[in-house]
Order: C-alpha cells, then structure tokens, then sequence
C-alpha cells in the first residue's frame, strides 16, 4: 500500500459521519480511499444530504502531532495491523500507537473488571497477570483504575498492551501517568483517537471492543451487573472469542457479574493454567474472516427509486437489525447496504450496536 493510499485512508475514517462499518463498505466498492473519498458527496446527495471531507491539512497536522510524541500508525490495510482485531466487526480502520507493535501477534490475553476492585481482586489480577507473562502470553487491558491497572502492573515486564480511550498524547487517569508512560516504552499503547482528543463516556464502550478484539479470549476479575468489563465480554463471545471469569464472593455486588458470566458459560479461572488451557482451544473458524482485503459483498452502483423508497420506508426511529430490513424489504443485500451507506453519510441513519440501524 502506497503512502498516499495510507494516507487517503486517513483521512476517509476522519471524514464526518464515516465510520469503521461505512468505511469497510466503501472501500469494498471502490477499491481505494481516493476513489472513496471521490464519491462521498455523490453519495450523500443520492441519500438527500450533503457530506464533507475532511481537509488534507488537517489530517497532515494530526500526522505531525503524532509523530511529536512518538507515535505512529496503523491502518487497516497494513501487513502489520493486527490480525484478530481486523476480523472484530467495527475493527477501527486506523489505529495510533506507541511502543512494540509485534505484541499484538503474540497469543494476547484480555483482563478486565471493576474500578473499585477489592484489594485481593487487584492481587489477584497482578499475580495472574504476571503467571501469564511467564507463560509467554501478553496481557491487554484498558489502563483504567482498579483490575486494568493491577493487570498492567503485572505484565509490563513481559508483554503488555494498553488500549485508551483518547488522545495517545493524554493520560488518563491522571494517577496512571507513569504507568501509560511505562507501557508505550516497555509494551505498546493504542488509540483510534486523534492527539488531543479527551476522554469521553461514549468512548469507553467503543475503547472495549478493541480491547476484546486484540486478544483470544478474555478475563473477568469482578465486575457489577450491566458494567463496562461485562460489554467487553458480550464482545468477545460475539466475536467467537474465549470469555473468561473468576468466581467471586455472592454477597459481594462486585463479583455479581463474574459469576452471572459463569452461570451463563464462561470458562471458570483460577488461574494461569486455566487461561492458557481455554485460549488454546479457540476455533478460529468462528472468527469473521475476510478482513484486509475488505472482502465480502460491495454495495451496489446503482440503486432504483422504487427500491430506494422501500428501503426507507422499512426504517423508522426504533433500530432495527439490518439483516430484518433485508429480509422484509425482498431486495439484494447490496441494494439494501447502498441505500443505508447513502442515508448514513447524508446524516440520516445512525447504525447501533447488533448490526442495527435507525433513521435519526
């Protein structure tokens, strides 16, 4: 892939309203970024929009203030952008990291859970962490307080990959300054965020699912009901991935949804052994294949009025599953994705979580 492809990649995936499942979608129908970014604007005017691109200086200053600070990147398309990350649907199309990319082809191992961990649920954490990394395994985790921490905290001699949820070039949280710093010098940190962007709710949930991505399988250690550790979780099972929890005390509402997990069919844990045991024997026929050669079914070039107008009139402001609008609709699924792509990048759809989709 040549610089200026890497580049127009870039700059596609910064481009408003285009996301990871639009740009796996156009690059499927037009082969390169700059035939993509060419067409953009045709397309949101066949949706009943406008669309903009971002301009080139921009993404040139983000390029310039991530190599200020040591980072570089990793675009979807690269030799070295990790495997089973790219298969995970919603796999950010450009990643900014710092440190040693090639942890992220060694077997990973994800560790997540609460926050507000108990003090033996964070010895636990670093104590396995450490086990794993003896067993030749890294350990990927969110550099958030409590269980990320201690697992990071355990695995920076051996293999470590933080994933954050804003700018490489922010700490967050503040506390684990040193700990990031130590991590991009002795493992490897990653973002899909530009340099400065500051840490946001809704980035957490998007963060966890490069976190489950990266890794074969992944650990819980303690998490509530309905916490962030529990959607990194769903993710992994969803993407055919192992999940893993360590059993917890029942009158203690942190270890609620470890066992939930475990009652559910995660792999019970109690220690390394067990984790090496389970991630060896993922089918990896479960995971999505057809990643950096964007293959799969391109949208359409060419879409009738008539199939335009069904299209639209099966969606409303309930999201509903894209697969539900095809089937109900009786059109090709190219069809179908041609006209959600035009409504998207025309500001009028908002894609869910589950493959669904809303009109906004």
């Amino acid at each position: 892939m040549s610089e200026q492809e890497r580049f127009n990649r870039l700059r596609l995936i910064r481009s408003p309203r285009i996301g990871p499942v639009t740009f796996r979608q156009l690059m499927a129908r037009f082969g390169s970024a700059g035939e993509a970014l060419r067409a953009v604007p045709d397309l949101a005017a066949r949706g009943g929009g406008k669309a903009s691109i971002v301009d080139a200086k921009a993404v040139e200053q983000e390029i310039a203030r991530s190599r200020a600070v040591g980072a570089r990147y990793l675009i979807m398309g690269d030799a070295d952008y990790p495997y089973l990350l790219d298969q995970m649907e919603g796999a950010p199309p450009a990643l900014i990291v710092r440190g040693d990319v090639s942890l992220a082809g060694r077997d990973c191992v994800a560790m997540v859970g609460a926050r507000n961990a108990s003090a033996a649920a964070c010895r636990f954490a670093r104590m396995l962490a450490q086990d794993l990394g003896r067993q030749g395994a890294v350990v990927v985790s969110g550099l958030a307080r409590g269980i990320d921490t201690a697992a990071h905290q355990g695995s920076v001699g051996s293999g470590t990959i933080a994933v954050i949820a804003c700018g490489i070039d922010i700490a967050f949280p503040p506390e684990n300054a040193d700990l990031q710093e130590q991590v991009a010098n002795e493992g490897l940190l990653v973002t899909e965020h530009p340099p400065g962007t500051q840490p946001l709710a809704r980035q957490f949930p998007a963060r966890n699912r490069i976190i489950a991505g990266l890794a074969k399988g992944t650990v819980v250690v303690e998490a509530a009901p309905k916490s962030g550790s529990l959607i990194t979780a769903r993710l992994a099972g969803e993407a055919g991935r192992e999940v893993m929890a360590v059993p917890g005390s029942p009158l203690d509402p942190r270890a609620q949804g470890c066992n939930q997990l475990i009652r559910e069919g995660a792999t019970l844990i109690q220690n390394a052994a067990d984790v090496i045991e389970a991630i060896g024997v993922i089918d990896t026929r479960m995971v999505r294949q057809g990643g950096l050669d964007f293959a799969g079914e391109p949208p359409s070039s060419d879409v009738a009025e008539r199939d335009r107008a069904a299209v639209i009139g099966l969606l409303g402001m309930a999201a509903v599953p894209v697969d539900e609008v095809i089937r109900l609709s009786g059109l090709a699924p190219a069809i179908v994705q041609t006209v959600l792509l035009e409504l998207e990048l025309a500001d009028r759809l908002e894609r869910h979580a589950g493959g669904k989709v809303s009109i906004s």
